[in-house]
């Protein structure tokens, strides 16, 4: 779940960002729309523990954000949110294998090659095991991306513009491959995009549209 109340970030040289407020239950799914620049990165940060608040209450997966220094919030981080950031960050250096590891170490845990083996069949994508992410298609790199931020059966889902660029066929793709793994792990999913399609392809699935809230963003 995620709840917050007054939340508000101020930019160091720019103009306060002030949300309002929201609550969406666990295994629900939110859709944060708004033009480029209206703010929908900065909430996903927030959301994410990545950045603090300049004032305002923000509980994520029942923590309340506040409580967590630096230290524990990454910790948390790791285990608690899957984040699908639009820039998919997988580390060219390594394999597909050694990426999803790299959620291990971000959690302190232990790695489970098993659990690793699952989640990438479940994404159609265990044959890319050993590739690098330059020999990877845009779909797959972005199959194997969500694979990394589900490893650890996270509570909240966050995708930053999963659509970008995507033709009508790969959008859809998309948003469907999004909509059931946040059923699979009974997480919320925050879906933040400025593409119109969105919306369409959400109300295609029954079961989400029952759960959808809206959160429309504009520019400060």
């Amino acid at each position: 779940m995620i709840q917050t109340q007054g939340l508000c970030f101020q930019y160091a040289m720019g103009p306060a960002l002030v949300f309002a407020d929201v609550l969406v239950p666990q295994a629900s799914v939110l859709l944060l729309s708004g033009p480029s620049g209206s703010g929908k990165s900065t909430w996903l940060a927030l959301v994410a523990g990545l950045v603090a608040p300049s004032s305002g209450h923000l509980t994520v997966a029942n923590q309340d954000l506040r409580a967590l220094n630096k230290i524990a919030s990454d910790a948390w981080r790791a285990k608690a949110i899957g984040f699908l950031p639009q820039k998919l960050h997988l580390s060219a250096a390594l394999t597909v294998q050694q990426n999803m590891a790299l959620a291990y170490w971000a959690s302190g845990n232990a790695e489970n090659p098993q659990r690793i083996a699952e989640t990438l069949a479940a994404l159609n994508v265990l044959e890319l095991t050993d590739r690098l992410p330059a020999q990877l298609s845009g779909g797959q790199a972005q199959r194997v991306a969500l694979a990394r931020a589900l490893l650890l059966k996270p509570q909240v889902i966050l995708a930053d513009e999963p659509t970008a660029s995507l033709d009508d066929d790969a959008a859809l793709d998309a948003v469907r491959l999004l909509l059931t793994q946040a059923r699979l792990h009974a997480a919320t999913l925050v879906i933040a995009s400025h593409d119109a399609r969105v919306a369409t392809l959400i109300a295609q699935d029954v079961v989400a549209q029952k759960s959808l809230q809206r959160l429309m963003l504009i520019h400060h």
